[in-house]
């Protein structure tokens, strides 16, 4: 019987005034995930000072634990704050402590003016939300702001720009932990979308237009079903019923980035999932997933990840939790 492991330990830090959906989405992304009937995650929430925390919307919210919980955390999140002229310096010296020490460190929208504060993006990429950006630039000009992505991870730093995308840096943290497999899972459960490449804009120049978000829905779902088959943008504009122009025009505004780098993406997923689930040997993987062959399989899979995909399996596989009836759907 293999051990089962221990929990990754998260802290979540809440300055004052703490955004609640901030504080939120880590604490139930992370909750959601379960791996062979333990716990991935143990989540705590502190503050600078252990008692009530108001919030950005004005309301008290008693938190337990002080900054000492850094100490035992393996991931530090810094949720977004509404006073970023002058973080608090408890909690600036006490990320600084967690960063020497090694742990990995992210923030959400506001948050990164706290790791701003502590000195740790110097020379080093990150964001924040879209309307701050040109504040921590002016503030903080010896980081390499990427104001228009939905995260970055420059090392052990990881930083999210606003609202949803904190969703999407929670699920990159849970993939990286545990497999693709693991953080589509917890998306289902969340009823979110899967994880989203980290380079995607924050739609702050094409932002969706009213009650057409889904209008690419039922082709995104006709595609993911046949990723192994050789879809075109032909074929895609097609099931859409409309030219490859307004296909493309409406991919780009709901998505962020075009037909085909969406589909790419989700092969290379679909690639992940199949690498960790199954034991498929290469070729069939990449002719599931509509990669053709296993040199392009690799070749994705290395860009994507660093890793070989045979390197990737052997880090993340997890045969005999279900592999045998993946392999059997997809053989």
């Amino acid at each position: 019987m293999p051990r089962k492991r221990s929990p990754h330990r998260v802290a979540i830090i809440a300055p004052s005034p703490v955004s609640m959906f901030n504080l939120a989405v880590p604490e139930m992304l992370f909750g959601k995930v379960e791996i062979d009937g333990v716990p991935g995650y143990e989540v705590t929430i502190c503050s600078a000072d252990a008692g009530p925390v108001v919030t950005t919307g004005g309301l008290d919210l008693q938190v337990g634990h002080g900054l000492d919980i850094l100490r035992t955390a393996d991931t530090v999140v810094i949720a977004g704050t509404g006073e970023r002229y002058d973080p608090d310096r408890a909690a600036v010296a006490a990320v600084r402590e967690a960063a020497a020490a090694g742990k990995r460190i992210a923030s959400i929208c506001s948050g990164a003016f706290v790791l701003a504060a502590a000195g740790l993006l110097d020379g080093r990429s990150a964001t924040t939300y879209w309307g701050l950006a040109d504040e921590l630039r002016d503030r903080y000009p010896a980081l390499d702001l990427r104001g228009d992505v939905l995260y970055v991870q420059d090392g052990q730093f990881l930083t999210a720009s606003g609202y949803a995308a904190g969703i999407d840096l929670c699920l990159h943290i849970i993939r990286t932990d545990y497999g693709a497999a693991v953080a589509n899972e917890v998306a289902r459960l969340a009823l979110v979308a899967p994880v989203r490449p980290g380079g995607q804009t924050q739609f702050t120049q094409t932002p969706l237009p009213p009650e057409r978000g889904v209008a690419c829905a039922d082709t995104r779902g006709w595609a993911m079903r046949n990723l192994d088959k050789p879809l075109t943008l032909t074929d895609l504009a097609r099931h859409a019923g409309v030219s490859v122009r307004t296909l493309t025009r409406r991919f780009h505004a709901e998505s962020g980035v075009s037909p085909l780098q969406w589909l790419l993406h989700q092969r290379v997923e679909r690639a992940k999932e199949l690498l960790e689930t199954t034991a498929l040997p290469m070729d069939q993987v990449a002719r599931a997933c509509g990669l053709g062959t296993a040199d392009s399989l690799r070749g994705h899979i290395v860009r994507r990840t660093g890793l070989t995909p045979s390197a990737y399996r052997a880090q993340f596989s997890r045969l005999g939790t279900g592999a045998a009836e993946v392999t059997s759907s997809v053989a």
